[in-house]
């Protein structure tokens, strides 16, 4: 992985100083044989540090083409977008890769483990890419997986763990770089209703924590449990707005029955 040169990376104290995402007059086109879409519409949007914000919007709104970009995934066609006060939006495909895996936690619904690496290894992998030792690379594993409640399932195989578990995995994986911010797409799609609950109960304690999480949903029980909910539709921001009276999803599982084995 190539390194790349300041001021594209700023240290801790100095991004501090920043919103960790400032998104302006953002539009994205994308050409389908002679048909131009217009994906994005003159998105502005600011979020700062320790937010827990859920972008939402139905399919074709804007919010997936929106969260590849914030993910550096995707680059706007027109507009800036200012990761942590770096202009990301304008860095070259090798920046951007070392910009993913330095700053940026994904977390999909498909929780891509490697079928036949145990879950340390699993959340270890991001190290490889990001010039840490083996030592250092390991300890940073176990750790995050002892944050997401799975110390005791580390030399676990993924057919040997429950797909909320497998989820877990995923997350200490996203976390494993000390990301800046967690972007989490669909994370509890392909979970039942109590284990999604469980999942958003990690966010929430990750984010009281001071990580910044965005998360894209469809999905009102889901979006309930972040503090700041971002609608798009036909490309453009709609309604941004604060969660009030927030649940706990510590507090709702409580009133939930456990799954049977």
């Amino acid at each position: 992985m190539a390194t790349i040169s300041q001021p594209a990376l700023e240290d801790n104290d100095t991004a501090g100083r920043h919103p960790v995402i400032r998104v302006d007059d953002v539009h994205k086109y994308y050409d389908l044989g002679e048909t131009r879409v217009h994906a994005l519409r003159g998105v502005t949007v600011t979020m700062e540090r320790s937010e827990f914000v859920a972008i939402m919007g139905a399919s074709g709104s804007g919010k997936s083409t929106f969260m590849n970009i914030l993910g550096c995934l995707d680059k706007p066609t027109t507009g800036t977008y200012l990761l942590e006060g770096v202009e990301v939006s304008r860095l070259s495909k090798q920046e951007l890769a070392a910009i993913r895996n330095r700053r940026i936690g994904f977390v999909f619904q498909g929780f891509n483990l490697l079928s036949r690496t145990t879950a340390l290894e699993n959340v270890e992998l991001p190290t490889l890419y990001a010039h840490i030792s083996k030592e250092e690379g390991q300890k940073r594993a176990k750790d995050a997986l002892a944050l997401v409640g799975l110390a005791d399932r580390m030399e676990h195989f993924p057919s040997q763990l429950s797909g909320g578990q497998q989820q877990r995995v995923a997350i200490a994986r996203a976390l494993v770089n000390k990301p800046a911010i967690l972007l989490a797409d669909e994370p509890t799609g392909n979970l039942d209703s109590r284990t999604s609950v469980e999942i958003m109960e990690v966010f929430q304690k990750l984010n009281n924590d001071g990580l910044t999480v965005v998360l894209v949903t469809h999905e009102p029980d889901v979006s309930q449990f972040a503090r700041r909910t971002i609608h798009f539709r036909d490309g453009k921001i709609r309604r941004d707005e604060q969660v009030v009276d927030r649940p706990l999803a510590s507090d709702i599982l409580k009133d939930l029955p456990a799954l049977e084995d």
